[in-house]
This record gives structure tokens, sequence and C-alpha cells, in this order.
């Protein structure tokens, strides 16, 4: 018989055309979400898709099916939010403090979607430079804080988002472009551009240069488009997620290379506090921020349990 997990199969091809975008959303790999579309089709007798199509396009029963899911899946999230408002009395509110700078780009679609189905809730942005952001949530200050570091520490929740990598930028005719990857003594003599954040939350500075003495002559941007113009300008080289610096690459404005052979790579969290982490809508917040990531960002992936 059919199950919720079906449904949401059905839609995510839909949606996104092919197994392998499918497939990321649900974090499934493709032959298991072959082997669910498979199953749905023998149960029916049907074909659901055009199997030579790219991108997949669904047969006339696949287009009855689809409509269908949509419906079931929309009644059934209306539901749970209703039971989830009649047991908690109250929405409440969800004030976002964001260290990474271009985390706006997929955090602010996924407020607005958010907000369609929890109007009630309140939503807010703490602006501003944190020295110490899982701070603000034991202060009061925030209810949910997005960070690349997750240490241990009381009453303090973390949810992965999504797994990234970190890549070194260079200027397109910069010596260094030359290389497959950069080392740690390839930034040594180099001028390292970073957003104004505690060298705890550079990855590259935490991970690879501090780590072996590198200390590179060092400059600061608020904005990735600034540090980005800086590079293309040899004016120093930066390492940042390959996710937010992708449209550049793109089109060719800067050139990117694996810090190290084994490549640099970290996780995304929203971090809340352990009271907060059972509530619907913050439950609901998360799942939807995760949604929007793997449906708009490129070089991301499931972070691993």
């Amino acid at each position: 018989m059919l199950e919720v997990r079906h449904l949401q199969a059905l839609i995510a091809l839909s949606e996104t055309g092919n197994l392998s975008k499918a497939g990321r959303r649900l974090h499934l790999s493709q032959p298991a979400l072959s082997h669910q579309i498979k199953a749905v089709e023998e149960h029916l007798g049907v074909e659901l898709f055009q199997r030579k199509s790219s991108p997949l396009r669904l047969s006339p029963a696949g287009e009855r099916l689809l409509g269908t899911a949509y419906e079931v899946m929309k009644t059934m999230q209306q539901c749970e939010r209703d039971v989830a408002r009649i047991a908690e009395g109250k929405a409440g509110q969800l004030r976002i403090a964001v260290e990474c700078h271009s985390c706006f780009d997929w955090l602010m679609p996924a407020m607005d979607r958010f907000r369609e189905s929890w109007p009630e809730v309140e939503m807010d942005l703490v602006s501003g430079f944190q020295p110490d952001p899982t701070g603000l949530l034991l202060e009061d200050q925030a209810d949910l804080v997005i960070v690349s570091k997750a240490p241990s520490r009381k009453d303090v929740v973390y949810h992965p988002l999504f797994r990234y990598e970190v890549l070194a930028l260079i200027a397109r005719k910069h010596p260094l472009a030359r290389k497959t990857f950069l080392t740690a003594q390839d930034f040594a003599k180099e001028t390292l551009i970073t957003y104004p954040i505690p060298d705890d939350r550079i990855d590259i500075v935490r991970e690879v240069l501090g780590p072996v003495g590198v200390n590179p002559v060092r400059r600061t941007a608020m904005l990735t488009v600034a540090i980005l113009q800086l590079v293309a300008s040899h004016r120093g080289i930066a390492a940042m997620p390959g996710w937010a610096v992708q449209p550049y690459l793109e089109k060719g404005y800067v050139e990117s290379r694996p810090v190290r052979k084994q490549g640099l790579f970290a996780n995304l969290h929203a971090a809340t506090t352990r009271s907060l982490s059972q509530t619907a809508y913050m439950r609901e917040f998360i799942s939807v921020m995760k949604q929007v990531s793997f449906d708009s960002l490129k070089r991301i992936s499931p972070v691993s349990k």
C-alpha cells in the first residue's frame, strides 16, 4: 500500500527532475529512491515516469498521483501544525542570529516559506557581529543561531544542516593557480582575507594554518562580494564555503582550489536551547531550512551521523 514516503519521493522527483537532486533532498541514495518508485509502480500496475526523458517527466498516471500527493501532504502538515498549536498553547517567537554572512541567500527564502504556515510565530533577525553566538541563546537574546562550530555547551542543542567544502580562492592569473590544491605554506606569504570574526570561527585558520604555526598578513571585509573583489584584484587570497561562492566561480570571477589534497570540510548547524528544540514550530523551521538549502545550494551534502 502507498505510504507517506512514497508520496514524498514522487513530489521530490517531480520538482527536481532527476534522481540525484531528489535523493539529496530526501537524504536517500539513488538506488533507495529508485526502489521506492518501483515499489509504487508495481503496487499500482502503471509507470509513473517516462523513463528516457531528461528531466524526468510524469506519465498521465503519475500526474494524477502527484496531485493527490500534494493534497495529502498539505493536509497532513496542516493537521500536525494544528495539533502542535493545541498542545503548546501558543506559537512563540523566533529570533535568529547568523554567524555566516552568506547564509542570508537561503535563510530569507526559508523564513518566507515557514511564515506561510506559521504566521503566528514572530520572526526577527538579531543583527550585528556577535563574539559569542551561542551565548545569545542562554542570555535569551536569540532563539536560534546558525554556526559552523559546535562546541559542547550545557542546554544548547546543535541541529546539523549540511556539510560543505571550504575552497581556497585566488585571482585568475595568480601564480598559485598553477597548483591543483593549496597547503598551509601557500598561505604564508599571502594576505588572507576573511570576515571580521574570531580565528576560532574561521575554518582555514582553526583547522589548517593555526596547527602548523602559519600566520599570514590579514585583512577583513564584511561582505562576501567585497572579499571576492579583493581576491580578483590580487589584493590577497581567501578560503570560503564553496556553496557561498559558487555563482562567482561559475562566472569565472575568481579561481578555486581545494585546501590540502584531501580537502577542508565543515558542517553548518542550527543551535537552539534544549527546551525550544522540542517545540513544533522550531522543529519545522529547521526542517524548512534544510529543504530550502538543499533545493537552492550547490556543493553541499548531508551531515554524516
